[in-house]
C-alpha cells in the first residue's frame, strides 16, 4: 500500500507543475466534522492547504464548532449551493448527512469523502474514498491487544454518535473479545476520570484501546499512572500525538494505529483538482490506513507528528 501512496504523490507532483494560470479560479469546499479542538483535524487541514497550493486551486475548509450533525449537514447544503468544481466532505452519520451530499451528487457536483464513510460513500453518490475501513482497524487493534496477552478491556469512545468511532469499538471487541465501550468527551480531564473510576471499580481490565490519541490516549495514560496500573494495563490508541508516540517508546503503550490523515486531506483536493482541470479520476477508494505504528517505528514518526503531518 505504501507503494501505491507514493506512486500516487509522484503522479500528483507532477500534475501540479503541468496545471495553467487559470486554475486558481477553480473552487473545491471541504466540509468535516471535525473540531477544532482536536489536534487529528489540524493535520487533515494542513494536508488540504498545501494540496490547494501544490495544485494551484482555491479550497475552502468548513466544519462545525462541534460535533453537530444538523450544522455539518447545513454547511453541505451552504456548499451546493455555490456549485463548486468539487466537495470534499466526512460521513460520521450517513443518516443526517445522506440527504445533503445525494443534493450535491444531483447538482452535478463531484463529491469524493474522506476519513469516515468507507462503508456508505459509493452509495451516496461518492466518486470515491480516501480513508480506512473503521470496523476492520479496529478488529486489528483488538487482535494485537489480544496477542500481547490482554483479556478484558475498556475501549474509549470520546466522539459518541460518530459511526466511525462506533465500528471501531465494534471491530476491536470481534478481535479482542471482552470489551465495553466507555462513553466519554473532548474533555481530558473527563476522559482521564472515567478510565481512573473504570480501573478502580473493576479490577480485571488490563486493556485500553483509545480511539483518539491526543483526545482519549494521552488522558488515558495519565489515569494509568494515577492509579498505579503502569505495567499492568495495556494501552494502544487510534491515530498518532507526538506524546503518545514518545510514551510507545519508552514502553508505555503499545501501539498507534497511522490512517495517514493528512493524506485524507491532500488527495481529495488533488484529485478534484485533477477532475476539473483533465476529467482525470481514481477508480476506487484509497485506503490511507491502518498502520501499526510500534516501539520500533515510533520515533522515526514523533517529529512529523510534531509538525502536524503525521
Amino acid at each position: 500500500m505504501k507503494s501505491v501512496v507514493k506512486s500516487l504523490l509522484a503522479a500528483t507532483a507532477l500534475a501540479a507543475s503541468l496545471f495553467a494560470a487559470n486554475a486558481q479560479d477553480t473552487q473545491i469546499i471541504v466540509v468535516s466534522h471535525g473540531q477544532a479542538s482536536d489536534p487529528f483535524w489540524s493535520v487533515v487541514k494542513n494536508g488540504v492547504a498545501q494540496a490547494a497550493t501544490d495544485m494551484g486551486v482555491n479550497v475552502d475548509y468548513r466544519a462545525p464548532e462541534t460535533f453537530d450533525m444538523v450544522a455539518m449537514a447545513q454547511l453541505i447544503d451552504a456548499a451546493v449551493n455555490q456549485n463548486p468544481a468539487g466537495l470534499i466532505v466526512s460521513i460520521p452519520d450517513a443518516d443526517a448527512l445522506g440527504p445533503s451530499i445525494q443534493k450535491a451528487v444531483a447538482a452535478g457536483i463531484p463529491v469524493i469523502s474522506m476519513n469516515s464513510g468507507s462503508d456508505v460513500s459509493k452509495g451516496l453518490g461518492a466518486l470515491l474514498h480516501v480513508g480506512q475501513d473503521e470496523f476492520d482497524a479496529g478488529k486489528a487493534a483488538g487482535e494485537k491487544l489480544k496477542e500481547l496477552g490482554g483479556k478484558k478491556a475498556i475501549c474509549i469512545n470520546q466522539e459518541v454518535g460518530n459511526v466511525a468511532l462506533d465500528l471501531r469499538c465494534k471491530g476491536f471487541a470481534e478481535g479482542f473479545g471482552d470489551s465495553t465501550v466507555l462513553p466519554a468527551s473532548m474533555d481530558p480531564a473527563e476522559v482521564t476520570a472515567k478510565v481512573k473510576a473504570a480501573l478502580s471499580s473493576d479490577a480485571a481490565i488490563d486493556t485500553i484501546l483509545s480511539l483518539g490519541a491526543s483526545t482519549a490516549g494521552e488522558p488515558a495514560l495519565v489515569a494509568i499512572a494515577e492509579s498505579g496500573a503502569e505495567g499492568k494495563v495495556k494501552i494502544g490508541t487510534f491515530d498518532m500525538s507526538a506524546g503518545f508516540l514518545q510514551a510507545i517508546v519508552d514502553g508505555k503503550a503499545t501501539f498507534a494505529i497511522d490512517q495517514q490523515q493528512y493524506l485524507q486531506g491532500y488527495l481529495p483536493v488533488t484529485f478534484l483538482a485533477l477532475n476539473a482541470k483533465y476529467g482525470l479520476m481514481p477508480g476506487g477508494n484509497v485506503p490511507s490506513g491502518p498502520n501499526l505504528i510500534t516501539k520500533e517505528k515510533a520515533a522515526q514518526v514523533i517529529d512529523l507528528s510534531t509538525k502536524g503531518i503525521r
